[in-house]
């Protein structure tokens, strides 16, 4: 026990150090690109670093997985360099017993990071989209999907609209139960239109059984106005636009991913990337396991055998292929090429498979 102890504290320090000096290098690098975007809109050193401080966490939650074999590496390297691997072997424990405490430990880190880190990069990520959209200013759009259907906002020259409809169709172009509220350059409601449907093109939304008030008349009923079928409502809205409007699935906790789910489906929009995103959080914590079983399949062997240099890179290299080999399943599940579940738990199954395939052909048990 007091063995295990020693292995996993080990190996969660060095594991962290890890975490750490990438923490630093990506605040470095990503305050710089902070200032080069934002310097024009007045931000300064401290303005970068509050950027920083909160769009770092959601790159470092994407390659946790790198972060966790690179401290396997110096992990089994470290325990090889100083004989405690052979002292550990010559005490009865075989190579595969050792590493059921970083396995342990790994799997802690994974439950860890889906049940701690998640909700922390997603208010992390909602913060830094925050900030940001007060250097950008009030143009573009914001959408947001509730149990009242979508709302979209849309700016430009045609001064703030805000668009509300009951469902729409999967790329959000199309509108249904369509209200649009626009306002005037100080701030005041200027028309509203209630519409049927609404479809979008290049420059304008075409109005299909729509009804015009004109909010600033002193009695906007009177005013109200029946719009022929095509009428063009001016827009600068693409649905590039629409949906890059939604963000990524990574700024919604994981808690409350299945319920956004089904709300981005009442309203009628395809929510497969966010169902894809959930099964790989879900996943996490074995590609995590399946990193330090790579680890250790090319690392966990004496000094005396030689080609440590090299066996280091194939360690590097197949954690690399394997967290590439998971975007890439990520990304034919979003096309629905294959689906989700086979796109978010092939790749840590396979790899775990795989690295134990390795084990057992190196180590005699």
């Amino acid at each position: 026990m007091t063995l295990s102890f020693y292995i996993a504290r080990r190996f969660l320090w060095t594991v962290f150090q890890v975490f750490l000096v990438f923490f630093g290098v990506l605040m470095l690098v990503d305050m710089i690109e902070q200032l080069r975007q934002f310097s024009g809109q007045g931000a300064g050193i401290m303005d970068s670093f509050r950027l920083s401080l909160v769009n770092v966490p959601e790159t470092l939650y994407r390659i946790l997985p790198l972060i966790v074999i690179m401290g396997s590496i110096a992990v089994f390297l470290g325990l090889a360099r100083s004989s405690e691997l052979v002292v550990v072997r010559a005490a009865g424990r075989s190579g595969l017993r050792f590493l059921v405490t970083p396995v342990l430990a790994t799997l802690a880190i994974g439950l860890l990071a889906v049940a701690v880190l998640n909700p922390l990069v997603a208010a992390t990520t909602k913060a830094y989209d925050d900030l940001k959209a007060r250097y950008q200013g009030p143009d573009g759009s914001v959408l947001s999907v509730s149990d009242s259907g979508l709302w979209l906002r849309q700016g430009g020259e045609y001064g703030q609209t805000v668009i509300q409809a009951s469902r729409a169709n999967p790329d959000g172009t199309e509108l249904f139960g369509v209200s649009f509220l626009t306002f005037g350059t100080d701030g005041t409601p200027a028309t509203r239109v209630e519409a049927s449907s609404a479809r979008l093109t290049a420059g304008a939304w075409l109005i299909d059984d729509g009804k015009m008030w004109d909010l600033t008349a002193p009695n906007p009923e009177l005013s109200a106005a029946t719009w022929p079928d095509g009428t063009r409502l001016p827009s600068d809205l693409t649905p590039e636009r629409i949906r890059d409007s939604f963000g990524t699935p990574a700024s919604v906790p994981i808690w409350k991913l299945p319920s956004y789910i089904d709300e981005l489906e009442t309203a009628g929009f395809s929510a497969r990337s966010y169902e894809l995103w959930f099964q790989m959080e879900l996943a996490q914590p074995l590609f995590l396991t399946a990193m330090v079983l790579v680890a250790a399949g090319f690392t966990m062997r004496h000094v005396r055998f030689g080609r440590i240099g090299q066996m280091v890179l194939y360690a590097m290299l197949s954690g690399f292929a394997l967290f590439f080999l998971r975007n890439f399943a990520q990304a034919l599940g979003e096309n629905g090429q294959i689906p989700v579940l086979l796109a978010a738990w092939t790749p840590p199954v396979a790899a775990i498979m795989l690295a134990l395939g390795l084990l057992l052909h190196l180590e005699d048990g």
